[in-house]
Protein backbone atom coordinates (compact mmCIF):
# COMPACT_ATOMS: atom_id res chain seq x y z
CA UNK A 1 0.00 0.00 0.00
CA UNK A 2 1.51 3.58 -0.69
CA UNK A 3 2.39 5.83 2.03
CA UNK A 4 -0.40 8.43 2.65
CA UNK A 5 0.99 12.07 1.58
CA UNK A 6 2.27 13.45 4.85
CA UNK A 7 3.70 17.25 5.84
CA UNK A 8 7.15 17.81 6.33
CA UNK A 9 8.66 20.08 9.07
CA UNK A 10 12.34 21.42 9.51
CA UNK A 11 12.84 21.29 13.06
CA UNK A 12 9.01 20.23 14.35
CA UNK A 13 11.77 19.94 18.15
CA UNK A 14 12.25 23.72 17.91
CA UNK A 15 9.98 26.66 18.71
CA UNK A 16 8.10 27.58 15.41
CA UNK A 17 8.07 24.36 13.83
CA UNK A 18 6.87 22.77 17.31
CA UNK A 19 4.12 24.57 16.91
CA UNK A 20 2.96 23.89 13.33
CA UNK A 21 3.59 20.06 14.20
CA UNK A 22 0.94 20.84 17.33
CA UNK A 23 -1.30 22.04 14.17
CA UNK A 24 -0.95 19.98 11.98
CA UNK A 25 -1.55 17.08 14.09
CA UNK A 26 -4.61 18.65 15.95
CA UNK A 27 -5.99 18.51 11.84
CA UNK A 28 -5.38 14.52 11.75
CA UNK A 29 -2.27 14.95 9.22
CA UNK A 30 0.51 12.67 9.28
CA UNK A 31 3.51 14.80 10.57
CA UNK A 32 7.66 14.02 9.64
CA UNK A 33 10.45 16.65 11.26
CA UNK A 34 13.48 16.85 9.39
CA UNK A 35 16.40 17.65 12.04
CA UNK A 36 20.31 18.17 13.02
CA UNK A 37 18.96 17.08 16.64
CA UNK A 38 17.32 14.14 16.87
CA UNK A 39 18.11 13.17 20.80
CA UNK A 40 16.74 16.74 21.40
CA UNK A 41 13.31 15.88 23.96
CA UNK A 42 10.05 16.38 22.28
CA UNK A 43 6.65 15.94 23.40
CA UNK A 44 5.37 14.22 20.22
CA UNK A 45 6.89 10.99 20.72
CA UNK A 46 5.84 8.44 17.98
CA UNK A 47 3.43 11.10 16.38
CA UNK A 48 6.31 12.71 14.73
CA UNK A 49 8.73 10.69 12.51
CA UNK A 50 12.20 11.58 12.94
CA UNK A 51 14.32 11.70 9.80
CA UNK A 52 17.65 13.53 9.50
CA UNK A 53 18.22 16.59 7.91
CA UNK A 54 21.82 16.42 5.47
CA UNK A 55 22.22 19.22 4.03
CA UNK A 56 25.24 17.30 3.05
CA UNK A 57 23.17 14.50 1.23
CA UNK A 58 20.81 15.88 -0.81
CA UNK A 59 20.20 12.30 -2.26
CA UNK A 60 18.97 11.41 1.49
CA UNK A 61 17.13 14.68 1.75
CA UNK A 62 15.18 14.03 -1.15
CA UNK A 63 14.20 10.68 -0.53
CA UNK A 64 12.98 12.26 2.97
CA UNK A 65 10.74 14.39 1.49
CA UNK A 66 9.47 12.05 -1.22
CA UNK A 67 5.65 11.41 -0.51
CA UNK A 68 5.18 14.87 1.34
CA UNK A 69 3.02 17.52 0.10
CA UNK A 70 3.75 20.21 1.94
CA UNK A 71 7.47 21.41 3.71
CA UNK A 72 7.22 23.82 6.20
CA UNK A 73 10.80 25.39 6.25
CA UNK A 74 11.91 27.22 9.37
CA UNK A 75 15.25 26.76 9.30
CA UNK A 76 17.44 29.52 9.62
CA UNK A 77 20.54 30.87 11.65
CA UNK A 78 20.43 34.18 13.83
CA UNK A 79 23.99 35.41 13.72
CA UNK A 80 27.24 33.85 12.22
CA UNK A 81 28.53 30.98 15.06
CA UNK A 82 31.64 29.16 13.43
CA UNK A 83 30.89 26.86 10.56
CA UNK A 84 27.13 27.92 10.75
CA UNK A 85 26.74 31.20 9.46
CA UNK A 86 24.42 32.92 7.02
CA UNK A 87 26.01 32.38 3.73
CA UNK A 88 25.75 28.35 4.79
CA UNK A 89 22.26 28.80 5.89
CA UNK A 90 21.66 29.98 2.32
CA UNK A 91 23.55 27.19 0.59
CA UNK A 92 21.93 24.88 2.69
CA UNK A 93 17.77 26.09 1.98
CA UNK A 94 19.02 26.07 -1.60
CA UNK A 95 20.12 22.47 -1.44
CA UNK A 96 16.79 21.60 0.78
CA UNK A 97 14.40 23.37 -1.97
CA UNK A 98 16.11 21.47 -4.90
CA UNK A 99 15.68 18.15 -2.79
CA UNK A 100 12.20 19.31 -2.52
CA UNK A 101 11.51 19.89 -6.18
CA UNK A 102 13.24 16.18 -7.38
CA UNK A 103 11.11 14.49 -4.57
CA UNK A 104 8.01 16.11 -6.02
CA UNK A 105 6.46 17.99 -2.98
CA UNK A 106 3.99 20.45 -4.08
CA UNK A 107 3.96 23.46 -1.66
CA UNK A 108 6.91 24.96 0.35
CA UNK A 109 5.37 27.16 3.37
CA UNK A 110 9.01 29.10 4.19
CA UNK A 111 9.33 31.55 6.95
CA UNK A 112 11.16 34.89 5.96
CA UNK A 113 11.57 38.06 7.96
CA UNK A 114 9.68 41.41 7.57
CA UNK A 115 11.14 43.67 5.14
CA UNK A 116 14.14 41.68 3.23
CA UNK A 117 15.98 43.01 0.57
CA UNK A 118 18.58 41.91 -1.61
CA UNK A 119 20.37 44.97 -1.73
CA UNK A 120 20.57 44.97 2.34
CA UNK A 121 23.84 45.40 4.32
CA UNK A 122 22.28 42.98 6.68
CA UNK A 123 23.21 39.58 6.05
CA UNK A 124 19.56 38.29 8.00
CA UNK A 125 17.50 40.77 5.72
CA UNK A 126 19.75 39.85 2.71
CA UNK A 127 19.98 36.11 2.79
CA UNK A 128 16.34 35.77 3.15
CA UNK A 129 15.44 37.92 0.28
CA UNK A 130 17.88 35.31 -1.78
CA UNK A 131 15.76 32.76 -0.31
CA UNK A 132 12.62 34.48 -1.15
CA UNK A 133 14.22 34.38 -4.91
CA UNK A 134 15.05 30.88 -5.25
CA UNK A 135 11.81 29.64 -4.05
CA UNK A 136 9.73 32.09 -6.31
CA UNK A 137 12.34 30.64 -9.06
CA UNK A 138 11.80 27.39 -8.30
CA UNK A 139 8.81 24.85 -9.52
CA UNK A 140 7.26 24.78 -6.02
CA UNK A 141 4.19 26.81 -5.06
CA UNK A 142 4.88 28.72 -2.18
CA UNK A 143 3.57 30.35 0.65
CA UNK A 144 5.90 33.04 2.44
CA UNK A 145 5.02 34.09 5.66
CA UNK A 146 7.14 37.59 7.15
CA UNK A 147 7.11 37.38 10.64
CA UNK A 148 8.53 40.42 12.39
CA UNK A 149 9.50 39.09 16.23
CA UNK A 150 7.89 35.95 17.33
CA UNK A 151 7.30 35.91 20.84
CA UNK A 152 5.80 32.71 23.19
CA UNK A 153 6.64 30.28 26.03
CA UNK A 154 9.76 30.03 24.19
CA UNK A 155 11.21 32.76 22.11
CA UNK A 156 14.25 34.76 23.28
CA UNK A 157 14.05 38.43 22.97
CA UNK A 158 10.45 38.77 25.22
CA UNK A 159 11.76 36.09 27.55
CA UNK A 160 15.30 38.11 28.18
CA UNK A 161 14.06 41.37 28.29
CA UNK A 162 11.95 39.93 31.09
CA UNK A 163 15.03 38.30 32.87
CA UNK A 164 17.38 41.48 32.49
CA UNK A 165 14.77 43.37 33.82
CA UNK A 166 14.02 41.30 36.61
CA UNK A 167 17.86 40.69 37.54
CA UNK A 168 19.60 43.96 37.16
CA UNK A 169 19.14 47.74 38.41
CA UNK A 170 20.07 49.09 35.49
CA UNK A 171 18.38 48.52 31.78
CA UNK A 172 20.10 50.32 28.76
CA UNK A 173 17.91 50.65 25.66
CA UNK A 174 20.40 51.16 22.22
CA UNK A 175 19.68 54.73 21.29
CA UNK A 176 16.52 56.67 21.83
CA UNK A 177 14.32 53.55 21.95
CA UNK A 178 11.81 55.08 19.28
CA UNK A 179 11.87 52.65 16.73
CA UNK A 180 9.61 50.03 15.88
CA UNK A 181 8.15 46.58 16.04
CA UNK A 182 5.25 44.49 15.70
CA UNK A 183 6.01 40.97 17.84
CA UNK A 184 3.56 37.94 16.48
CA UNK A 185 2.52 35.52 18.79
CA UNK A 186 3.63 31.93 17.58
CA UNK A 187 0.49 30.38 17.97
CA UNK A 188 -0.72 32.62 15.60
CA UNK A 189 2.39 32.74 12.97
CA UNK A 190 1.60 28.32 13.03
CA UNK A 191 -1.72 29.10 12.46
CA UNK A 192 -1.02 31.32 9.14
CA UNK A 193 1.35 28.61 8.01
CA UNK A 194 -0.78 25.66 8.38
CA UNK A 195 -3.61 28.03 6.71
CA UNK A 196 -1.27 28.77 3.60
CA UNK A 197 -0.80 25.06 2.64
CA UNK A 198 -4.46 24.98 1.13
CA UNK A 199 -4.57 28.66 -0.44
CA UNK A 200 -5.28 28.65 -3.75
CA UNK A 201 -2.17 30.27 -5.53
CA UNK A 202 1.53 31.11 -4.02
CA UNK A 203 1.60 34.45 -1.76
CA UNK A 204 3.77 36.01 -0.01
CA UNK A 205 2.73 38.02 3.04
CA UNK A 206 3.86 39.37 6.07
CA UNK A 207 2.94 38.01 9.48
CA UNK A 208 2.58 40.69 12.49
CA UNK A 209 0.47 41.39 15.99
CA UNK A 210 -2.13 43.67 16.29
CA UNK A 211 0.22 45.87 18.58
CA UNK A 212 2.99 47.88 17.29
CA UNK A 213 5.40 49.50 20.14
CA UNK A 214 8.32 51.81 20.01
CA UNK A 215 10.54 50.17 21.75
CA UNK A 216 10.55 51.88 24.74
CA UNK A 217 6.87 51.38 25.05
CA UNK A 218 7.69 47.25 24.66
CA UNK A 219 10.39 47.68 27.20
CA UNK A 220 8.02 49.81 29.97
CA UNK A 221 5.33 46.92 29.11
CA UNK A 222 7.37 44.01 29.68
CA UNK A 223 8.78 46.11 33.04
CA UNK A 224 4.63 46.58 34.51
CA UNK A 225 4.32 42.53 33.55
CA UNK A 226 7.35 41.07 35.96
CA UNK A 227 6.94 43.84 38.34
CA UNK A 228 10.12 45.33 37.57
CA UNK A 229 11.93 48.28 39.84
CA UNK A 230 14.99 48.48 37.21
CA UNK A 231 16.08 51.86 36.10
CA UNK A 232 15.43 52.22 32.19
CA UNK A 233 18.37 54.73 30.87
CA UNK A 234 19.16 55.32 27.16
CA UNK A 235 23.17 54.50 25.92
CA UNK A 236 24.39 55.03 22.78
CA UNK A 237 23.65 51.29 20.80
CA UNK A 238 27.57 50.70 20.31
CA UNK A 239 27.97 51.35 24.16
CA UNK A 240 25.00 49.23 25.06
CA UNK A 241 26.60 46.11 22.48
CA UNK A 242 30.05 46.13 24.03
CA UNK A 243 28.34 45.82 27.94
CA UNK A 244 26.15 43.31 26.14
CA UNK A 245 29.34 41.34 24.44
CA UNK A 246 31.01 41.41 28.23
CA UNK A 247 27.64 40.07 29.80
CA UNK A 248 27.41 37.64 26.88
CA UNK A 249 30.90 36.10 27.61
CA UNK A 250 29.95 34.98 31.66
CA UNK A 251 26.22 33.57 30.33
CA UNK A 252 27.69 31.90 27.47
CA UNK A 253 25.92 33.21 24.60
CA UNK A 254 25.27 35.82 21.83
CA UNK A 255 22.90 38.47 23.46
CA UNK A 256 22.61 41.08 20.52
CA UNK A 257 24.53 41.53 17.36
CA UNK A 258 25.38 44.85 15.88
CA UNK A 259 23.34 43.81 12.85
CA UNK A 260 19.87 43.13 15.25
CA UNK A 261 20.46 46.77 16.59
CA UNK A 262 21.00 48.18 12.62
CA UNK A 263 17.82 46.63 11.89
CA UNK A 264 15.19 47.59 14.66
CA UNK A 265 17.17 51.38 14.51
CA UNK A 266 16.03 50.74 10.63
CA UNK A 267 12.48 50.00 11.40
CA UNK A 268 12.43 46.69 9.51
CA UNK A 269 10.41 44.55 12.35
CA UNK A 270 6.82 46.54 11.51
CA UNK A 271 4.98 46.01 8.61
CA UNK A 272 2.29 48.53 6.50
CA UNK A 273 -0.15 45.77 6.18
CA UNK A 274 -3.12 44.82 8.22
CA UNK A 275 -2.31 42.66 11.14
CA UNK A 276 -2.71 39.11 10.73
CA UNK A 277 -2.13 37.68 14.23
CA UNK A 278 -5.23 38.29 16.59
CA UNK A 279 -3.21 37.53 20.13
CA UNK A 280 -1.78 41.44 22.08
CA UNK A 281 1.52 40.58 23.57
CA UNK A 282 0.25 42.99 26.53
CA UNK A 283 -2.29 40.42 26.85
CA UNK A 284 -0.18 37.55 26.76
CA UNK A 285 2.14 39.12 29.69
CA UNK A 286 -0.52 40.00 31.84
CA UNK A 287 -1.55 35.95 31.67
CA UNK A 288 2.17 34.88 31.80
CA UNK A 289 3.46 37.45 34.28
CA UNK A 290 4.41 34.75 36.75
CA UNK A 291 6.82 32.68 34.76
CA UNK A 292 7.92 35.12 31.79
CA UNK A 293 12.01 35.98 32.07
CA UNK A 294 12.40 33.65 35.05
CA UNK A 295 15.40 32.04 33.58
CA UNK A 296 17.50 32.85 30.59
CA UNK A 297 17.53 31.41 27.61
CA UNK A 298 20.40 31.09 25.21
CA UNK A 299 20.40 30.85 21.50
CA UNK A 300 24.04 29.31 22.23
CA UNK A 301 22.93 26.67 23.61
CA UNK A 302 19.77 26.28 22.16
CA UNK A 303 21.07 25.82 18.25
CA UNK A 304 24.61 25.94 18.37
CA UNK A 305 25.54 23.56 20.54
Amino acid sequence: MAEQPFSVITGAYGFTGKYIARGLLAKGESVVTLTGNPGRPNEFGNRVKTRPLRFDDPGELESSLRGAHVLYNSYWVRFDYGERTFSRAVENTRVLIGAAERAGVKRIVHISITNPSLDSPLPYFRGKALLEQTIKNSGLEYAILRPAVIFGLEDILINNIAFFLRKFPLFAVPGNGEYELQPIFVDDLARLAVDAASAPNSFVADAVGPERFRFNDLVAAIARSVGSRTTIIHAPATLVLGALRVLGSFLGDVILTRDEVSGLLANLLISADPPSGTTRLTDWLRENAATVGLRYSSEVQRHYK
